[in-house]
């Protein structure tokens, strides 16, 4: 656990400069507003070491394969999000030297993450022999116009008279740390500079895989502010992929001066590439027109209205407050469902690993928190856009020899671009998460109209696939999986994983859910026009019927895998800590061998399908894998507190909550300097609502069952639910739940209740 802020309810507060935890500070510190983002980097030169990182949604590159060995069936690229111009760029000169906080003499040194408002702040004062310079920067990415950045940046002189030098600029030369090969993914197609004016457009380069080329525009306008002091000279200058100006001003002492830089990022998804420029320049000049503060103040009300939807509430615990805060605030800034044709990367804006793309994160983790933090549409456009990728699905079980739809580890278009083999050709329980998807949307919101628009289509894809998948043991009368991953990724190529056998045998059940449905409904030629047969149905029943789980009769559980028993079984807490994390410290093949599981695997099923299975069950089964669970990816904690919190487990619930809540915030795994987890972020929000409040809903009915930490005096939180907006709010004595909307029949404590329209009601909680 390394903790570099304070703890502060509403702020990311850094009060020194940690020069050698930079780029885990850079991550802590980075700012989205679903169009663009950002790593937390210097506007001004830094010689340390740092992580240039600024990202434009849905701009990718199909960086060509590398791997020591080829497989058939591996994918050409490893699709990635690239690094994009450099539109923070000002550097700054006092009285001719240029200012680099990594050797400069600096005090005082503050930087401030405002998630409430959205901005960023930094305020240090640079001391050079007997001169001292105040000097603060504020940067916003505005939620009221997506394509707008803003930066101002204010020097004051303190105790002389001296010249300030502002070198605004774009540069658009820069390279993906992760390159396989290397390379310069970028290349330019204009520039043009001006007094107090920049614009530099770029173009991806072209691919041999067909895979589409982006242009992306970088437009800057400058603007001065000032008192007494002159400016004694502007220069501009331009080289290739790079434009500047360079402002030279008089500064009296005592006095300030502020240079503005309104930046604006336009992409041919959008406008015509021939437009790119035109366009920001327009977003640009009525910025400036309209000016800082007012743009400030619209940002501002942006996401004061996305808190009043979704903030969750804590008291007698600042710890946790600043972690739910910090997760929705960084998730909101990555996605908030403007966009139909984007999805949500692990990393978002904040980092380069895993390439940005899109995986099965979203629909087992992401879409149960917008569904009820936002509107309805959100959720239903994270699953239309895979019903479009539909198409590549079915090409990456062809490439594996196998019918149906294999959705993808990792893409952007739905072709599968991730190259370790292990994942590629045997993490298939994926396939599983985008039909729960569905049903999980379906189950919320009551709109059923989707399955036979969308989600008919999927789930008979996902349906073939698993039913090719499996083999048949005529010996023992059961149908198998060998030679595949599950969840815990800490044991690869394993016979029989119990939870892909369960996603997948449940798939099959939804899916003949949804045709049974779709035919008593009237639409039995939906159903005629996938040629889905009666053979077909028959052998899938056949595969529900016959589908061979691991089970151990004298522990009583459910068995990770087939041979998973074999193993040297220990706990973790036998486990020197600084063998942790292990897979920093242990070879690939010492893991393997290893009892240690990385994330909730059989416990996933558990959670996924939690109305099937028994307290009794959950609880052998929770009590048998936790202890053995290092937690060592960013999506276990979550689903651990999850689960303890429904077995009464509290004190694990509460542990679990911290972890996944604080994650980032105390670098628990050792690796956020690569950027933030963005959709293991919404874990922090499920362990409360799922977990602290115990919200279910199942057969068209709401349920809760709310706990409170001992160390809370009270939470509460919002959330969308069909026709109604309610929140919750649990105390030591009571569960206060109120409403906008109609009449409203739920369960609480396994209780029937009604709430009133725009109505309350409050009972008092059950120890």
């Amino acid at each position: 656990m390394k903790r570099l802020f304070d703890v502060n309810e509403w702020k990311i507060v850094e009060t020194e400069l940690h020069k050698e935890e930079f780029r885990l500070a850079e991550s802590m510190v980075s700012l989205g507003n679903g169009h663009m983002g950002m790593r937390g980097n210097f506007e001004e030169k830094y010689s340390g070491d740092f992580h240039r990182g600024s990202y434009v949604a849905g701009v990718w590159f199909p960086d060509k394969t590398r791997v020591g060995w080829w497989k058939n069936g591996y994918p050409n690229y490893f699709g990635k999000v690239i690094n994009s111009t450099n539109f923070i760029g000002i550097n700054v000169l006092i009285d001719g030297e240029e200012l680099d906080l990594n050797t400069a003499v600096v005090k005082e040194f503050y930087r401030e993450l405002d998630m409430q408002h959205g901005v960023l702040t930094r305020k240090f004062t640079v001391v050079h022999g007997e001169k001292e310079t105040d000097i603060e920067v504020i940067r916003f990415l505005s939620v009221a116009k997506k394509e707008l950045a803003v930066i101002k940046y204010t020097v004051t002189a303190k105790n002389y008279t001296g010249d300030i030098t502002f070198v605004p600029y774009l540069d658009g030369d820069i390279r993906n740390e992760d390159s396989n090969y290397d390379e310069d993914f970028w290349v330019e197609v204009n520039r043009n500079v001006e007094d107090y004016f920049g614009s530099l457009q770029m173009k991806t380069k072209d691919n041999p895989f067909g895979s589409p080329t982006f242009q992306v525009a970088t437009t800057m306008g400058i603007t001065v502010q000032t008192e007494n002091a002159k400016i004694a000279s502007i220069l501009k200058s331009e080289k290739e992929e790079y434009v500047d100006n360079t402002i030279v001003i008089n500064v009296p002492k005592g006095e300030s001066v502020s240079l503005v830089k309104y930046v604006a990022v336009t992409t041919d998804r959008d406008y015509d590439a021939n437009e790119l420029v035109t366009k920001g320049k327009l977003v640009v000049e009525q910025a400036i027109a309209y000016g800082f503060e007012a743009e400030l103040a619209d940002h501002k009300k942006g996401w004061l209205d996305r808190w009043d939807i979704a903030d969750v509430m804590i008291s007698g615990d600042a710890e946790a407050q600043q972690g739910i805060r910090f997760n929705l605030f960084q998730l909101f800034a990555t996605y908030y469902g403007e966009d139909a044709r984007l999805n949500i990367g692990p990393k978002g804006f904040t980092g380069e690993k895993y390439g940005g793309a899109t995986y099965w994160d979203t629909e087992a983790y992401a879409i149960p928190l917008y569904l009820s933090t936002a509107n309805q549409e959100v959720s239903r456009n994270l699953l239309v856009y895979r019903h479009n990728q539909l198409e590549g699905a079915y090409h990456n079980a062809k490439q594996q020899g196998l019918k149906g739809a294999l959705y993808p580890m990792v893409t952007f278009t739905g072709i599968e671009c991730h190259n370790e083999w292990e994942i590629t050709f045997e993490e298939i329980h994926r396939n599983g998460a985008i039909a729960y998807g569905i049903y999980n949307y379906v189950n919320y919101t009551g709109d059923k109209a989707y399955l036979n628009e969308y989600g008919i289509d999927v789930l008979t894809g996902i349906s073939r696939f698993w039913a090719d998948r499996v083999h048949y043991n005529k010996k023992k009368n059961v149908y198998m999986m060998h030679g595949v991953t599950g969840p815990n990724e800490y044991e690869n190529n394993v016979n029989n994983n119990w939870y892909t056998n369960r996603i997948a045998s449940w798939t099959l059940e939804y899916t003949l859910e949804v045709i049974q449905h779709l035919k008593s409904n009237g639409f039995e030629s939906r159903v005629n026009g996938l040629n889905i047969t009666k053979e077909e149905i028959e052998k899938w029943q056949d595969i529900i019927n016959k589908m061979y789980y691991p089970y151990d009769e004298e522990l009583n559980v459910f068995v990770q895998h087939d041979t998973f028993l074999d193993k040297d079984l220990m706990t973790v807490d036998q486990l020197a800590p600084e063998h942790r994390p292990l897979n920093q410290n242990w070879s690939w093949d010492r893991i393997l061998r290893s009892c240690f599981i990385k994330q909730a695997d059989v416990l996933q099923g558990m959670y996924f399908l939690n109305d099937q299975y028994s307290m009794d069950e959950k609880r052998r089964n929770f009590e048998f894998y936790e202890p053995m669970t290092v937690h060592e990816s960013s999506l276990s904690p979550c689903v651990h507190s999850i689960l303890a919190a429904e077995l009464g487990m509290e004190e694990k619930a509460y542990e679990m909550y911290n972890r996944t809540a604080r994650l980032d915030l105390d670098n628990y795994n050792n690796d956020t300097e690569d950027g933030l987890h963005i959709t293991s972020m919404t874990g922090s929000w499920l362990a409360i609502v799922q977990g602290f409040a115990g919200m279910r809903t199942a057969n068209e009915t709401l349920s809760f069952a709310p706990f409170i930490p001992s160390t809370w005096t009270n939470y509460s939180f919002k959330i969308v639910y069909r026709k109604h907006r309610l929140t919750i709010e649990i105390n030591q004595s009571n569960v206060v739940i109120t409403q906008t909307g109609p009449t409203l029949q739920l369960k609480l404590y396994g209780n029937e209740v009604t709430i009133p329209e725009n109505g309350e009601l409050t009972v008092a909680i059950q120890k």
